[in-house]
């Protein structure tokens, strides 16, 4: 039976259930591949926003387990570009984009990364190079599918080499 607080310090427990940093902290926990979604989290179910970060540490753990170095999560670059993960796997850097779904309804999660977001994810991998500023390195865009079906075991699909630069986009580097 689950001890009830008395009135004056039910607040205390709301505050804390709901505080940014105490959920990121319960999600941090419960975001593993081997460990079965659940949507609520003390009490309150997770936003879209917190769904993401989860599918991002879910994606992270993976990531590793199989092997690649993670050097960087969500890097921003100077010009508006943006990377989920930056990792090494095997001899090439790699720029994963993590997409997560909650339902198998609306298509894959691969299928949310369209011309406009492939621009975003490469200039943020043009700036992490130039930032670095690395020998000529082989590198390629992964995306990260996560797909979270609550009392199901999370569902990871990595797409190697899921788009390519244009042609000129690297000049000048």
């Amino acid at each position: 039976m689950k001890a009830q607080l008395p009135a004056r310090l039910r607040w205390l427990r709301r505050w804390f259930t709901g505080h940014p940093w105490v959920r990121l902290a319960g999600i941090w926990m419960r975001a593993r591949p081997q460990r079965r979604f659940d949507r609520v989290l003390l009490g309150r179910k997770l936003s879209t926003a917190e769904i993401g970060v989860m599918g991002e540490w879910i994606a992270t753990r993976w990531l590793r387990q199989s092997g690649r170095v993670i050097f960087r999560r969500n890097f921003r670059g100077v010009s508006r570009g943006e990377v989920d993960i930056v990792a090494r796997h095997r001899g090439s850097l790699t720029f994963v984009e993590v997409k997560t779904r909650t339902s198998r309804a609306f298509g894959r999660p691969a299928d949310n990364v369209g011309p406009d977001k492939q621009r975003l994810i490469i200039r943020g991998a043009q700036d992490w190079l130039r930032e670095v500023d690395l020998r000529p390195v082989p590198f390629r865009f992964d995306i990260a599918e996560i797909t979270l079906i609550p009392g199901e075991l999370p569902q990871v699909n990595i797409m190697e080499n899921a788009f390519q630069l244009p042609d000129s986009s690297m000049a000048g580097r």
